[in-house]
């Protein structure tokens, strides 16, 4: 399962990685790793999703390459055969993007996992939190990449015609009917051609777990969308869609997560 839950996560502090990953939108301003420094899980170690993404690019959390994704890693300490605890403090669920990351690159996707509700529901337990940072012993991380799992824009283009897989964006209905301006500037509203639309959140609960696997699974098929294998996930900048691809993982066990990682910050550009 992709999914572990406060109780058993404070009885394996010791047994696990634990990754902080909390990131928010722009527009929130608020910071990941401030909040981190002032309090956090025990032994969580702190990534960036923006420092941690490609940086020669204007597109927004692009993968990196495989290289500086293994100094990254080794940086944190984490070993290839660790088993993953990642969780957020954020109203965008963005361990999921962190779950996708670690996936792409070839940790075993069964030793990944996200905290079901995160900081949030961590804190409305009032279990324990530090402020003390972790220590770190480097590590020589070795990674594969699975470039099936990410697509592109030109993949995306070809498969209107060709119509290999279908497409799920995680924004809003608003925005993907283009009713509304895109929070991002430079890009047009609307959405990919023959694409369906579940907004991220119709998936999560107000205390930040995913809802049911039974509801998932009425979530996905009102957007009448066949549902298989071929499935790739989009939203605005590849943060949610990791949502998506993490609900869809819990209804379909065969499902890897494949995400459009330029998403419409790339192909909404004017």
């Amino acid at each position: 399962m992709s999914l572990v839950d406060t109780s058993w996560l404070e009885k394996n502090l010791d047994k696990v990685k634990i990754v902080d990953c909390s990131w928010h939108m722009p527009q929130i301003k608020r910071d990941g790793f401030s909040e981190y420094q002032k309090q956090h899980i025990e032994n969580a170690l702190f990534f960036d999703l923006d420092k941690n993404s490609k940086i020669d690019t204007d597109l927004p959390h692009m993968l990196t390459d495989r290289k500086t994704w293994e100094k990254i890693i080794s940086s944190m300490g984490i070993r290839n055969e660790d088993r993953i605890i990642v969780y957020d403090n954020s109203d965008v669920i963005s361990s999921c993007r962190c779950w996708y990351n670690f996936i792409y690159f070839g940790h075993n996707p069964s030793f990944v996992h996200v905290l079901n509700g995160g900081l949030k529901k961590w804190k409305n337990e009032k279990k324990p939190m530090v402020a003390s940072l972790t220590k770190v012993k480097i590590s020589n991380y070795i990674a594969t990449e699975k470039k099936e799992l990410v697509k592109n824009k030109k993949q995306i283009n070809e498969n209107i015609t060709v119509n290999k897989f279908k497409v799920i964006d995680a924004r809003s209905r608003e925005r993907f009917d283009g009713k509304v301006t895109e929070p991002r500037k430079g890009l047009r509203s609307g959405s990919i051609k023959n694409s369906f639309c579940l907004p991220f959140s119709e998936v999560i609960s107000e205390d930040h777990t995913f809802i049911s696997e039974d509801k998932i699974l009425k979530k996905f098929e009102l957007t009448k969308c066949k549902l298989d294998e071929n499935i790739v996930f989009t939203c605005g900048s590849g943060v949610t869609a990791s949502v998506l691809a993490l609900a869809y993982s819990l209804i379909e066990t065969k499902y890897m997560p494949t995400i459009y990682d330029g998403s419409w910050s790339e192909y909404g550009k004017n």
